[in-house]
């Protein structure tokens, strides 16, 4: 009797199925222009490059380079497989910027979703190939042109970096807002950066939350944890000073604590002596290289100097 009633409801389902109308076929892939990505793009100029991705041409093929084997994907049966070349000009198009993904796949030819998920995973080769590359600790040599840069640029001798953070503006994330939400008014996430007396960085740690102060995430920092852990850079650049021994050391604003590798402003009681006045205004002159890195840095990028609307755990 089972087998019979199953047998009956196969039956009228095949009946009822042969009834309906056939369904209206969708398009597989929407067709899109590239004209402007395949027929001006080719004809840019060096400046024209810059102007537009923030990088030269150079650069460009730099990238392409280096990234081809994590981002190039195999063509399908169904479709072509997006280059390697289109995806890293979407996402610089998008960092340099900020605009919305729809305006990206329209300027370059693609799906929405399309642009999302090439942004991500160039963002993601970048970081993982390319970051451990470039933003490491310099080596001893690369250390003693860097002292003597903030020597003769800055007037401040015995110099390795400047330390200092910056807020990312970004959407209230749904777990715990208030804790992204900063003193300036606004949400964020805190990038703290060492930086050379040539702009260059050398250290970032990046990730904490708006509301927490520089001091903490300097403690929780990976400069912080190498310092604690021993010389960075070695007793080759230490100097002898009315029979003291000193050694290079990290130069940051108020906020952060004086140590001994890292050097501070004398606190300003309205009572200073002109010498510690002369003191404070020498280490804020050279201190303002990190400041000046930031401000290169979000112009170059405008998606840091405007709200960004990624996950908060992508940001970091």
């Amino acid at each position: 009797m089972r087998k019979y009633l199953m047998a009956r409801n196969n039956l009228l389902l095949m009946n009822r199925r042969s009834n309906l109308q056939p369904a209206e076929r969708r398009i597989w892939s929407k067709p899109r222009s590239r004209n402007w990505w395949d027929c001006i793009v080719p004809g840019f100029t060096d400046a024209e490059w810059i102007q537009n991705f923030r990088i030269n041409k150079e650069t460009f093929d730099f990238l392409k380079e280096n990234l081809h084997d994590t981002l190039v994907k195999c063509d399908t049966p169904f479709r072509k497989a997006l280059t390697v070349d289109l995806k890293i000009a979407s996402t610089l198009w998008k960092l340099a910027s900020n605009c919305e993904y729809r305006t990206v796949a329209h300027l370059f030819g693609i799906a929405r979703s399309t642009a999302c998920s090439a942004f991500h995973d160039v963002v993601t080769s970048i970081n993982e190939t390319l970051a451990p590359r470039f933003i490491r600790n310099p080596t001893i040599e690369k250390f003693k042109d860097i002292i003597d840069g903030f020597q003769n640029k800055w007037g401040f001798p015995n110099t390795i970096g400047a330390i200092d953070g910056t807020h990312i503006p970004i959407l209230a994330p749904k777990e715990v807002p208030a804790d992204y939400h900063n003193r300036k008014g606004f949400y964020s996430i805190i990038l703290q950066a060492v930086v050379d007396s040539s702009y260059k960085f050398w250290n970032i740690n990046v990730g904490w939350a708006g509301r927490v102060h520089d001091a903490r995430v300097f403690a929780n920092s990976s400069i912080y944890a190498q310092f604690q852990r021993g010389n960075v850079v070695g007793n080759e650049l230490d100097k002898r000073f009315n029979n003291t021994t000193i050694t290079p050391f990290i130069i940051g604003d108020a906020a952060y604590p004086l140590m001994p590798w890292l050097i501070k402003p004398f606190r300003d009681n309205g009572a200073l002596s002109a010498e510690k006045r002369y003191f404070n205004y020498m280490l804020s002159r050279a201190r303002m290289v990190v400041e000046n890195a930031f401000g290169r840095l979000k112009g170059r990028w405008r998606c840091l100097m405007k709200r960004n609307d990624l996950s908060t755990l992508f940001c970091t």
